[in-house]
């Protein structure tokens, strides 16, 4: 059976790189995507050290040339891509009176056009092989909403839309759509990021979740393994919530 292939987006920290390192646990070759190429590096090594396959590559997703040389690169090593996980994106929380049109344009760019880019640079070979899976990064955030991030919910809510939307038109050829919105994740570079703006401790974080913990990203890269295996092929276009119980449905 021929090795599959992997892209995974904003893989050299956080979510994206315990999905990468996942996927390389079983069995399947990894493009290991960042702008920080030298952070992907790392990456990539500690897949090949472990006995995986790993290349890194450089690009924003926002930028279609950019992308297309990225995924040329990794089917030039590796093969065929089938499968993708749109991982990458940015967050920053802004009162909605102070958000200019330049921050609505950039958060839509990176998540939503970004998303769209890369699934689309990928999507000839999941065709050519009537088999793919398409794994998308959300958020919960776009099923509950965040006052402070009018701009990032909506970017993330259009993920959810397009996910729906792929899935009726992708089935057809094979290849399945998904997203997985994580809901308190910590030891991530947007977590990091943005802890400062958290309205209550750790404990009381907690506290409110059921499972009575925080995610962290593995919790997040054993569920886009399954959606990434072959056990999937019956699901597709659907919202699989990783939150420890913050969301339910």
């Amino acid at each position: 059976m021929s090795v599959k292939t992997a892209l995974v987006t904003g893989a050299a920290a956080g979510i994206g790189r315990a999905c990468a390192l996942r996927l390389a646990r079983d069995g399947i070759a990894i493009g290991v995507l960042d702008l920080d190429l030298a952070a992907a590096q790392k990456v990539a090594d500690e897949i090949t050290a472990a006995g995986g396959k790993a290349i890194a590559l450089s690009a924003s997703i926002a930028e279609e040339d950019q992308i297309a040389t990225a995924v040329s690169t990794l089917k030039e090593t590796f093969g065929p891509v089938t499968i993708v996980v749109n991982n990458a994106g940015i967050s920053n929380f802004i009162p909605f009176d102070e958000l200019t049109v330049k921050d609505w344009d950039l958060m839509f760019e990176v998540n939503t056009r970004g998303t769209f880019i890369v699934t689309q640079a990928v999507l000839a070979d999941m065709k050519a092989a009537n088999w793919g899976r398409v794994i998308n990064i959300s958020s919960s955030s776009a099923q509950t909403g965040s006052k402070e991030q009018v701009h990032y919910s909506a970017s993330k809510g259009a993920v959810i839309a397009m996910t729906k939307s792929l899935a009726q038109a992708l089935g057809p050829y094979g290849i399945t759509v998904n997203n997985i919105p994580p809901g308190a994740v910590m030891n991530t570079v947007m977590s990091e990021a943005n802890k400062h703006r958290f309205r209550m401790s750790m404990e009381q974080l907690t506290s409110a979740i059921p499972v009575g913990r925080t995610g962290e990203p593995e919790d997040i890269a054993n569920a886009c393994a399954w959606l990434a295996s072959e056990d999937t092929s019956y699901v597709t276009g659907q919202t699989i919530g990783v939150n420890g119980g913050r969301v339910v449905s």
